[in-house]
């Protein structure tokens, strides 16, 4: 598993790469659309953001997957939005959008793991790594 400072600069060189290329590269990866969720911090009240792809988007809710690349504990960002559900979702020529996070119900967890493990492999690689059970996390516009 990547450790925390790994995948804090996979996220500086994503933002590096978003800015240097003007927003024309780095909005797509592993051919999934890639968005930037802002959080609260929720130790530090301030805002953090974090680079991360979306395997399946479903009119206006996007779904993201809290998989850490299979650790064995959930990513800070998802600690963020369980405290604070209360989200700000960046992507490709889109303005910022104020969105409620939620973790997937056990039903829609149910209906959307394999259609995503199915198309992205990768995340079924990522469970088969740990115990606990990775996350899918809706993202749906705040009213």
């Amino acid at each position: 598993m990547p450790s925390n400072r790994a995948l804090r600069f996979m996220n500086s060189a994503h933002r590096c790469l978003l800015k240097l290329s003007g927003g024309r590269l780095g909005w797509t990866a592993a051919d999934m659309p890639v968005l930037e969720l802002t959080t609260i911090g929720r130790k530090s009240g301030k805002p953090r953001s974090v680079m991360l792809t979306s395997p399946h988007q479903d009119g206006d809710v996007i779904v993201i997957v809290a998989s850490k690349g299979g650790a064995d504990h959930h990513p800070n960002w998802f600690l963020n939005l369980r405290d604070n559900s209360r989200v700000v979702v960046t992507m490709q020529d889109s303005a910022d959008r104020n969105m409620n996070a939620r973790v997937a119900s056990h039903e829609e967890r149910e209906r959307l793991w394999p259609t995503i493990t199915s198309e992205y492999t990768n995340y079924a690689g990522y469970q088969g790594k740990t115990d606990r059970e990775i996350p899918l996390i809706m993202l749906e516009p705040a009213d």
